[in-house]
């Protein structure tokens, strides 16, 4: 994993857990509103399909096989109420006087029915109310009173069973966080018709307060638990994927980068279960820590060769100036004029080792440029032109060529140094070839030379290391050239010959020539 995408899903899930926690809340609620719904539901249909059975003049109904195997038989009837989106209406009011009795065929039934709705309402704790088809109370609180212009008692004298929420006249809050639940105040109120041959000839309205959220919460501890246990687990995983992907990770590459600093130990690899953006970090902080000990290396050696190089000048100067002092007035011209021409000589080789030096220091410094493309037989053209007077230098170039992302003041360079070589070894003929690899182009210099001996080929490259010392040679040339191209992403290297000494630039390609 990412670590971009480990800390997103850590916040992510920190930001949703309180959200998550409030909608948990207000679903659980409103599912123990349909639930107590669904509960005054079943009792209603219960109630009324006796009712109907009862009725007077009533057949009862022979349900067949056939008759329910028809489409549409069983009709259930789904809790609706939302307390997101249904309105609450106050509190029921007081049932209004009415002029006319209550239906004598109702009166009839409510005698037989009053047993089964007195048990029903002692078990679930409802109210039952039964009504006539005027919406005069027949049984129930309020006898002989109408409800006939209620909403819901309208909706089922038309036939259609009714729930609406009200408000709770009688609550009384009896729990500190009672607050929390929006359904504490609210009572349930679901009305039903009965229907006896198509025609509705009375009412069963009933009522009850929802299941209280927290009383619904201790009776679903258990799966609440689990799921609070469920939400501790995943924590407890990201908790692990983050130490294990980022924190011990971090930890052991702190303690690795303070053991190099020392200068010793070793950077070990990145754990199997760091993030990718960790194992890149170890990765890149191994190749830092092999750069910082070949720096180490090359600056202990580069000083050693650098003392060693200047040293000798240095004594000489120092040796003439003394004789000078000491002897100049039993000197003969000819002799002083001498030891003045070795000062001076040792002067000049002391000024070229500094330049020399400040271009490897740039050479070592220098960044790849952006955007580069150098056309090969431009440079080629160039030098041969400039060289070509002191040297036969010959191009066996394919065509066409790709671009190089490697800058031509660069590839100019070390064309320069390679062909000064050749001409200060005594080669008469330099050829320069070339060759494309993949993603990659070859340039040979290959003279006619003779050659470089097999002990000094591996310290070729090394800063002032030369076989011309005696001439003035520095010895830093072929330092400068690699450490030029290596700027830019290429190389240099000596490769194997018969006849001279063959050199070989890797060059990569240009932007534009990968595409």
């Amino acid at each position: 994993m990412r670590l971009r995408t480990i800390l997103l899903s850590v916040l992510l899930f920190a930001a949703l857990l309180p959200g998550l926690s409030a909608i948990f809340l207000r679903v659980y609620e409103n599912t123990l509103v349909r639930q107590t719904e669904a509960e005054l539901i079943t009792q209603t249909a219960a109630i009324s399909a006796t009712a109907e059975a009862m009725w007077p003049g009533a057949v009862p109904m022979v349900v067949t096989t056939e008759m329910r195997r028809q489409p549409g038989y069983y009709a259930p009837q789904p809790a609706t109420i939302d307390l997101r989106s249904d309105s609450v209406l106050p509190p029921r009011p007081k049932a209004g006087t009415s002029q006319t009795p209550p239906a004598a065929d109702a009166l009839e039934v409510i005698e037989r029915l009053d047993p089964i709705i007195e048990e029903t309402s002692r078990t679930t704790l409802a109210s039952i109310v039964m009504l006539d088809r005027n919406g005069i109370v027949v049984r129930g609180v309020e006898r002989g009173g109408s409800w006939h212009d209620l909403p819901e008692v309208q909706t089922a004298l038309k036939g259609r069973p009714a729930t609406v929420l009200r408000r709770n006249a009688g609550y009384h809050p009896r729990y500190s966080f009672e607050w929390l639940s929006r359904a504490s105040a609210l009572r349930i109120h679901h009305a039903r018709p009965i229907i006896v041959y198509g025609k509705v000839e009375g009412v069963i309205l009933t009522s009850r307060s929802p299941r209280a959220l927290f009383k619904g919460i201790y009776q679903d501890r258990g799966k609440i638990a689990f799921g609070i246990v469920a939400v501790l687990g995943l924590l407890t995983v990201l908790g692990v994927v983050i130490s294990r992907g980022i924190a011990r990770p971090i930890e052991r590459l702190r303690h690795a980068a303070r053991d190099v600093s020392y200068g010793g130990g070793t950077v070990p690899p990145p754990p199997p279960t760091a993030a990718v953006e960790i194992r890149d970090l170890y990765e890149d902080f191994g190749r830092m820590a092999e750069a910082v000990d070949r720096r180490s290396r090359y600056l202990r050696d580069f000083a050693a060769a650098v003392s060693h190089e200047f040293k000798t000048p240095l004594a000489g100067i120092r040796g003439a100036v003394e004789l000078l002092r000491d002897h100049a007035d039993d000197m003969d011209p000819q002799q002083r004029n001498r030891f003045l021409a070795n000062i001076g000589d040792d002067a000049r080789r002391l000024s070229d080792l500094v330049s020399r030096l400040m271009e490897l220091a740039r050479a070592d410094m220098a960044r790849p440029e952006a955007g580069v493309a150098t056309a090969i037989p431009d440079v080629t053209s160039r030098i041969a032109d400039g060289l070509g007077v002191s040297l036969d230098i010959r191009t066996d170039l394919p065509s066409p060529l790709p671009m190089v992302a490697v800058p031509e003041a660069t590839l100019e360079m070390v064309l320069t140094i390679l062909l000064e070589n050749s001409r200060q070894v005594g080669a008469k003929i330099v050829t320069l070839g070339a060759r494309t690899e993949h993603d990659h182009v070859v340039l040979t210099v290959q003279d006619d030379g003779p050659g470089v001996a097999e002990g000094d080929a591996l310290r070729l490259f090394e800063p002032f290391f030369t076989t011309r010392r005696s001439e003035g040679g520095a010895g830093l040339g072929l330092s400068i050239a690699r450490s030029l191209l290596r700027a830019n992403h290429a190389d240099l290297d000596l490769v194997d010959s018969t006849n001279g000494a063959r050199f070989a630039i890797t060059l990569p390609l240009s932007d534009p020539a990968r595409a």
